[in-house]
């Protein structure tokens, strides 16, 4: 056999002993820091929950999930042991690079803690009589509006009261005719297909 022949299957077995090789460097720089974890560590695990633990026993870490809520997991679930400052950020939103958080001025949720302040010339009182005069404005539109749609639906209903009042005096009236006219306009009317017809 030629060697030329043999090369792709030498390099071919090559590769494969270096995959299994840089695999069990993995597994084995896992298991080392799965077996360093201490009690207050932050950790993070395989499904990508983040918890502190708790305590550490030979197969198994009993993780505290959420304040006071505690569970057994086994060593091999835990994916990631993060350093404190790591695991604070994630968790607790707390960023230890960012020093100039504290002199940051925070953005308040509503408006109303921006006109709880007094200006040194005291305008925020004039501006907190100003908004509650426009608020008191505001429901007096809001009524009025209410008022006038109450009053256009009360003419509304008005006319067609009316409208039917006048209809039933109309076929009030038509009853009161003699019968012989009433007999004799209904004859005329089946000769001819009827006064709704035409």
């Amino acid at each position: 056999m030629n060697i030329v022949t043999l090369l792709p299957f030498i390099v071919l077995i090559g590769a494969m002993f270096l995959m299994t090789r840089s695999a069990k460097n993995k597994q084995r720089q896992a298991q080392q820091m799965r077996n360093d974890m201490q009690p207050g560590s932050g950790v993070r695990t395989i499904g990508g929950m983040y918890a502190t633990v708790k305590e550490v026993h030979d197969d198994t870490v009993l993780l505290e999930v959420a304040p006071g809520v505690h569970a057994i997991y086994a060593k091999n679930s835990v994916g990631a042991v993060l350093s404190d400052a790591e695991y604070n950020h994630i968790v607790h939103g707390i960023d230890p690079d960012d020093e100039d958080a504290t002199d940051t001025p925070v953005v308040p949720d509503d408006a109303s803690s921006l006109t709880d302040s007094v200006d040194a010339d005291g305008d925020s009182a004039d501006k907190a009589v100003a908004l509650e005069k426009t608020d008191a404005l505001e429901k007096a539109d809001t009524v009025e509006k209410a008022d006038d749609a109450a009053e256009k639906t009360d003419a509304v209903e008005k006319a067609d009261v009316v409208e039917k009042a006048d209809e039933a005096d109309v076929k009030k009236i038509d009853l009161g005719k003699d019968d012989t006219v009433a007999a004799a306009t209904s004859e005329d009317d089946k000769r001819d297909g009827g006064t709704d017809a035409k």
